[in-house]
């Protein structure tokens, strides 16, 4: 049953919030329970697998490969915990950083939703209740960033719920070619037929998992499939688009991780080639987006783009180390792109603009800001010894091991132009003073100083977290190895769900 719980807490705090939907502030207590009860089952969770057991269920009590399977492995657990650790620095955030009239719209509810979806990816055990559970993360991505329905909000979202359409079509055909050419979508079952020496249709095999990179690669923001992203995370209010911006791609990238480890491992001639060439350009076009940008949230919407890039680098180079690197990566992106969203909000509720023109001085006037700010914009650079260090480091050190030293090379090179697109932003956010015209402008307005104090809650909840995986890194980057090696060695993987040993 503790398997269920990181997807039950959501779904039963959710349910609550409906049955008090015209009371906002009782929905904002149930939401603050269910994520404290949703960070708890994620510590249980991982405590459980973290020996390198993995956790099955059966729901209906039928056998697998014929049942619901709900599988939890140590990397399903690690990127659950840091789901849960962001809900809560963004519900935090959420209780004076979002307006009431989003609040009695549903905002408590969908948010719940939201991470539900989230376990429901993580947890599956089926190719099919994948797409499913990303379904029902992504309906719930469209109602929160449409929420208030503001002009520039419905276009994004327009543009959001097009694509992602068109992919979640393109994933449904793969889903129904997998099934007709092996009879099953359990990933233990396919895991375990694809690896047999007599596997058939290997080449249909491979075709269909074009289906999956396409899909997934759009819903992941993958070159050349991003276009959507930056035109739609920057118009909701930091509390919706901290969450769906630090987390949702991630959780793409989670699926093909695991998808391409069990089912279609990339060892094709063409396979290996493309997603090394795409993890190449994903970071490249994204950083170069980022550093063309005038706006806080424009900036790091684009930097999402180029650090997908460096969470496929480890599933492009394959082997066991690069696969730890992406996952160490994809757990400190979450917090860090999160908490610089979160600054950023912080930021803008204080002067009222993310424009990079109109806003100066807050190293002066906000200092403790300009440190939390700085820290956040190091890790995501790559500066040692904070957390993106030790995640670039790993990658590099898997590729020069295997051989991609074009993909390290540019991996180092665009370290150099993120840490020069977050000095843009400390130049002009921080560093040099506030334009006169922009100073009326805020003494025009109202600052409820109290609010913004609370909003620094969960900027120094993330800066905490971050700062523990990166000074404490050697922990987190052991359960990254073990999670890595149980992605790479299926034999263990396949034997908790199928309980059954035959060799691969």
């Amino acid at each position: 049953m503790l398997l269920l719980f990181p997807l039950l807490m959501p779904l039963y705090g959710a349910i609550l919030c409906l049955l008090f939907w015209r009371q906002v502030r009782t929905q904002a207590v149930v939401a603050g329970i269910a994520q404290v009860c949703w960070f708890a089952s994620a510590c249980l969770l991982l405590y459980e697998v973290s020996e390198g057991i993995i956790l099955t269920t059966q729901i209906g009590s039928w056998p697998a490969p014929f049942g619901i399977t709900f599988v939890a492995d140590l990397f399903s657990a690690l990127v659950i915990l840091s789901a849960a650790i962001v809900g809560i620095a963004v519900f935090l955030f959420s209780l004076y950083g979002l307006d009431n009239t989003r609040k009695k719209y549903g905002y408590y509810p969908m948010l719940l939703f939201l991470q539900m979806g989230v376990s429901g990816v993580c947890l599956t055990g089926d190719i099919f209740n994948l797409y499913v559970w990303f379904e029902v993360l992504l309906i719930c991505c469209f109602a929160l960033l449409a929420l208030g329905g503001t002009r520039a909000q419905l276009e994004g979202t327009l543009k959001y719920v097009t694509i992602n359409f068109f992919a979640s079509g393109i994933l449904l055909t793969g889903v129904g070619v997998v099934y007709a050419l092996y009879g099953s979508l359990n990933l233990a079952e396919l895991a375990l037929i694809v690896r047999r020496p007599d596997h058939p249709n290997l080449p249909l095999l491979s075709l269909c998992s074009i289906f999956f990179l396409t899909g997934f690669g759009i819903k992941s923001a993958l070159f050349p499939l991003f276009f959507w992203l930056p035109a739609s995370y920057h118009a909701p209010p930091i509390a919706i688009s901290s969450f769906i911006a630090g987390l949702i791609s991630k959780v793409g990238i989670y699926t093909f991780i695991r998808l391409f480890t069990l089912v279609f491992v990339p060892t094709a001639d063409f396979m290996m080639p493309l997603l090394l060439a795409m993890s190449g350009l994903t970071m490249v076009i994204g950083v170069i987006g980022a550093a063309a940008q005038k706006d806080f949230r424009k900036i790091l919407s684009f930097h999402i783009i180029s650090q997908i890039g460096y969470m496929l680098m480890g599933l492009a180079i394959y082997t066991p180390l690069a696969i730890a690197g992406s996952i160490y990566f994809i757990l400190h992106n979450i917090l860090v792109k999160t908490n610089l969203f979160l600054v950023s909000g912080v930021v803008a509720h204080q002067h009222h603009t993310f424009s990079l023109k109109k806003l100066g001085g807050l190293y002066l006037r906000q200092p403790f800001l300009a440190l939390l700010f700085l820290l956040s914009a190091l890790a995501l650079a790559g500066l040692p010894p904070l957390s993106g260090f030790w995640g670039k480091f790993m990658l590099a050190k898997g590729g020069f091991e295997a051989g991609s030293y074009d993909l390290v090379a540019t991996s180092l090179g665009v370290s150099m132009i993120t840490l020069f697109s977050m000095t843009k932003i400390w130049n002009e956010v921080f560093w040099k003073s506030k334009p006169e015209k922009a100073k009326l402008k805020t003494l025009s307005k109202i600052v409820n100083q109290k609010h913004i104090r609370f909003m620094y809650v969960p900027v120094v909840l993330l800066m905490f977290f971050i700062l523990f995986i990166s000074l404490f890194a050697q922990p987190v980057i052991q359960l990254a190895q073990e999670a890595a090696n149980q992605l790479f060695y299926t034999n263990t993987y396949i034997d908790a769900v199928l309980n059954q040993k035959e060799g691969l």
